[in-house]
């Protein structure tokens, strides 16, 4: 690999979200050579996405801000494995080393899928997937869109492609009414919260909202033409174009688990500097417990400014984060999945899509590494994704290993890393 790929930084974050964006923006403002480094094309995350073109937008201000700071944008580039102090990452163009003093860890979250029969279906999709490729230019308008799952994303995606002229039969939440009026209530607290939801609402206006609610099945000649729901204990038949569908988050915990960082209860674990096991690695935003956007970028300032050196700057944000991580919790409970949802899937219900594994084979097998071995769930281009979390859900399966690369890889990516390793091995052995 020659030097021009290789950059050294005083604080590498990985995740261009808003965990990202401000734990960079405050590392540099200790006045540290700072690098951030994001698989998208654009910084912003999934919540952000497009957004920082809108010169009046939180994320515009937060890109301008880490311009003027000179930190370094290093957007189509995916990590796919680490090294003490560095990071191999893959451009669109070649592979890149890049070394770091500090790392900060915030890559986000994504939506966790259940099985059911006919969710393979063409047109069935994730809930943020379709928001993300109608935002690329995917034509919604006119469409019927049925969003169902369970979780706030819902509720925006929702008013996003109804802003955009989709169509929108009914919004089916998994959560009962009972856990939605709790909710309501530790929402009193945070009267920006508050603003949010009755803004929602009043972009949703006369929209079918259903609790106790969910999808039973996707039915259609190739592509999708109708959903059954199950709403309030009676199945009801819709005819759709889209169904948009997505059972709350998952933490993006993989390139943190590779480093050795320790995991609990499928989140990284951190102290109240936001950092983890490993020395000198910081995690900020959803890997550390799902809690909205707010929580996630004071996160990513405290990771920021301890990264940086500067603590104390660090620690008075800890009281803001408090009241945020109460919002957390409040989620945690509101948007529990119910267990009639682990009854979804028929024996001949795909669960893992890559290699097309049943739901009948899967529940022959004891442990997530039997079902790999026997069966090669979750051994596909996704990395168990996708099933990993469903069959968590299902079957009570953990993940109990990460292995490199943690994205699909080029073999020259992975040949070039292989070398600079001999390389590096040659020269503190003398060439022995």
């Amino acid at each position: 690999m020659g030097k021009e790929m290789r950059k050294h930084f005083d604080v590498l974050t990985i995740g261009g979200g808003p965990a990202g964006l401000a734990a960079s923006v405050r590392a540099a403002e200790c006045g540290l050579r700072v690098g951030i480094v994001d698989d998208n094309p654009s910084l912003g995350g999934q919540i952000w996405r497009g957004e920082v073109e809108d010169c009046t937008s939180e994320a515009a201000s937060l890109l301008g801000r880490l311009t003027a700071l000179g930190v370094e944008i290093l957007c189509g580039t995916r990590v796919f494995d680490v090294a003490p102090g560095v990071i191999w990452a893959e451009a669109s163009d070649a592979p890149c080393e890049l070394g770091y003093k500090n790392l900060v860890i915030a890559t986000g979250a994504r939506e966790r899928f259940l099985p059911f029969p006919g969710w393979t279906l063409p047109n069935v999709m994730g809930a943020g997937g379709l928001q993300a490729l109608v935002k690329s230019g995917l034509p919604i308008a006119g469409k019927r869109v049925v969003v169902a799952g369970s979780g706030p994303l819902l509720l925006a995606v929702a008013a996003y492609l109804r802003k955009h002229g989709a169509e929108l039969p009914i919004l089916c939440e998994q959560a009962s009414w009972s856990r939605l009026a709790q909710f309501g209530l530790a929402l009193l607290s945070q009267p920006q919260k508050i603003a949010q939801g009755l803004s929602l609402k009043g972009e949703l206006a006369g929209v079918p909202f259903a609790a106790n609610s969910w999808p039973i099945a996707a039915k259609g000649q190739d592509v999708l033409q109708q959903v059954v729901i199950s709403r309030n204990a009676r199945l009801e038949t819709l005819a759709c174009d889209y169904l948009a569908c997505g059972f709350h988050l998952v933490p993006n915990v993989e390139l943190a688990a590779l480093i050795g960082c320790r995991l609990r209860n499928g989140h990284v674990e951190t102290d109240e500097f936001q950092q983890t096991s490993v020395p000198d690695v910081y995690c900020a935003g959803e890997p550390t417990g799902i809690g909205g956007l707010e929580l996630s970028r004071v996160e990513g300032e405290i990771a920021g400014f301890t990264a940086g050196g500067n603590r104390d700057a660090a620690s008075k944000l800890f009281a803001t984060r408090r009241r945020f991580r109460k919002f957390a919790g409040a989620l945690d409970r509101t948007f529990r999945l119910r267990p009639e949802l682990r009854s979804l899937p028929l024996a001949e219900t795909i669960v893992c899509r890559c290699e097309d594994v049943t739901y009948a084979r899967l529940r022959q097998q004891r442990s997530w590494r039997a079902a790999k071995l026997q069966t090669r769930c979750g051994m596909g281009p996704c990395q168990g994704r996708v099933c990993g979390p469903a069959t968590q859900f299902l079957f009570g399966w953990i993940s109990d290993s990460v292995r490199p690369p943690i994205f699909p890889t080029r073999l020259s990516s992975l040949a070039a890393m292989s070398c600079d390793r001999q390389s590096e091995h040659s020269e503190v052995t003398g060439g022995d």
